[in-house]
């Protein structure tokens, strides 16, 4: 995932791998958009690991960090799908935010 993300331009944003974040680490993490990516391995199939990612999610939230999450088999079977998720809240996130460039205009 990592090769095929940082790979994909996604619009100029920097995706750092393994980020820790408040005593948690997110698969990835972009600063700008403050956005994580969370890929959910198989471990979720037990439901202690599953309630753990629910409370990081929920920190994240408290901090203002929006968490995408996919599992393995969506990386691993439709990453293309997976990409353009990314790219949408990339879009969704730069229609709502003011360029600082256009706001002296």
């Amino acid at each position: 995932m990592w090769l095929k993300l940082k790979g994909k331009q996604m619009h100029g944003y920097d995706f750092h791998r393994q980020k820790p974040i408040d005593n948690y680490i997110l698969d990835f993490f972009c600063y700008e958009l403050m956005l994580g990516i969370e890929i959910d391995g198989y471990s979720h199939q037990f439901l202690e690991v599953y309630n753990k990612d629910e409370v990081k999610e929920k920190r994240m939230n408290e901090l203002g960090i929006a968490v995408l999450r996919f599992s393995d088999d969506e990386v691993l079977n439709d990453i293309e799908n997976v990409l353009r998720a990314i790219e949408f809240y990339i879009f969704e996130y730069e229609k709502h935010t003011p360029n600082p460039s256009q706001e002296g205009s």
